[in-house]
């Protein structure tokens, strides 16, 4: 009795050290990665389209599996239409005009896809010749409170201004769910300071749901935020160009078990980070009577998979003045630097008590949070040595740190190892 009591205790302790492990990066009994995700999609053969989209969406209209669809020019949903989408359904955006798809403040799209069958927009391109930028990608928008003089703005993304404002005061607004989408090939760059994101978000409300969501290869940000309320769980972004998750005009947003997958050379000259945070486009535009951006990010996994050369990649994460952000039981590895602090951050001291790095794992970089400014980082790591902030460090490869990070059909980043970490900074 003693002896099977025994082997109880030791397969609960054993459970329980390996639920330990996990409570790093992102998380799950089982990689939730798998069957509805596709980590090489240039090699992809979809079906040629069979029902063209343009213009104008504004009645109720659903698009069907049996159907592949072709984004021609910008597609609007107005006049409070809801566009739904069924599982397995395939939306190609024409390269030629830039098929683009843009959600108007008080319309709707239900893509809520499936494990097994998930709804799908990628570029109109043939295999093996589909390229970043190939097509426009989402755009959202609704009237979500924003941090901008005026509580309204217009994306400049050359939409028709009439039908193409965001921002008001409801953080509640509903703009519907994406579940189980994967957006490939997206991110028109469509002159030197205008590119197009995976997935714009602006002034969109908290009863939106946004889960298990895969941008690939969008040629700027796969996921931006401008301003509004939302909760984010369950995405990747894999080899973005530009930035993994970027938020600003006052954005509020919970993100939790998410993944930002890089690969060096797929990255801006100009620099490119898995977050970029700030409260504002410019000063002028704040409105110090709203909110600031304030991101709450929770076992999340960066991960550079060219780890022992950066390439072009940078920090991970980027921080403004007068932003907040919070980072808990993450994993941040293969980067030059953990977080960066823009040198326009005035008073230190300041924006330090508006970030918080908790139980975070830094791992394989070459530092872990310094200032654009040198004469900061003292302070900076006076104020983050303190052991109350459960940082870690160590120098592993990917493919001891986590479970099959070089599968390169379905790539499992869940933690596989706490082997020896050195606390403090």
């Amino acid at each position: 009795m003693k002896k099977v009591l025994f082997i109880i205790i030791i397969c609960l302790i054993s459970e329980t050290s390996i639920n330990a492990q996990q409570t790093k990066g992102i998380i799950g009994q089982n990689n939730w990665l798998k069957n509805w995700t596709n980590f090489k999609p240039a090699t992809e053969e979809y079906p040629e389209a069979t029902i063209i989209l343009t213009g104008k969406i504004d009645k109720d209209l659903t698009l069907n599996k049996k159907q592949t669809y072709r984004l021609i020019g910008v597609v609007y949903v107005t006049n409070n239409a809801v566009l739904t989408i069924e599982p397995g359904t395939i939306i190609r955006g024409d390269v030629e005009t830039c098929g683009t798809l843009v959600i108007t403040k008080g319309a709707k799209i239900i893509a809520e896809g499936k494990e097994t069958d998930p709804i799908v927009f990628t570029s109109d391109k043939a295999s093996f010749t589909r390229k970043p930028g190939d097509w426009g990608g989402i755009i959202i928008l609704g009237d979500a409170p924003i941090n901008k003089i005026g509580g309204v703005s217009f994306l400049d993304f050359n939409l028709d201004h009439m039908i193409s404002h965001y921002g008001g005061q409801n953080q509640d607004s509903d703009s519907g769910i994406l579940k189980y989408v994967r957006i490939e090939f997206s991110g028109r760059k469509l002159n030197a300071t205008k590119e197009l994101n995976g997935l714009s978000l602006a002034g969109v409300g908290r009863k939106t749901q946004f889960n298990f969501i895969q941008i690939s290869y969008s040629n700027d940000d796969s996921f931006e935020c401008y301003g509004g309320d939302v909760n984010f769980e369950n995405l990747i972004s894999f080899r973005a160009t530009d930035d993994d998750f970027d938020f600003t005009q006052g954005a509020q947003c919970n993100i939790n078990n998410s993944a930002a997958i890089r690969y060096p050379y797929s990255s801006d000259i100009s620099g490119s980070r898995c977050f970029e945070i700030d409260s504002f486009d410019k000063i002028e535009n704040l409105d110090i009577t709203k909110k600031l951006t304030k991101i709450t990010a929770s076992n999340i996994t960066l991960v550079n998979l060219e780890e022992n050369n950066q390439g072009l990649v940078r920090e991970a994460i980027f921080i403004k003045d007068k932003s907040y952000f919070n980072l808990n039981n993450s994993i941040v590895s293969g980067f030059k630097l953990c977080v960066l602090l823009d040198n326009k951050i005035a008073n230190i001291s300041a924006n330090l008590a508006k970030i918080n790095l908790q139980n975070v794992l830094i791992n394989n970089c070459a530092g872990g949070i310094q200032s654009e400014l040198a004469e900061n980082d003292s302070e900076i790591k006076n104020w983050y040595n303190n052991e109350s902030f459960s940082i870690e460090y160590s120098k592993q490869n990917n493919s001891v740190l986590f479970l099959e990070p070089n599968n390169k059909k379905t790539p499992d980043f869940r933690l596989k190892t706490n082997s020896i970490l050195a606390k403090g900074y």
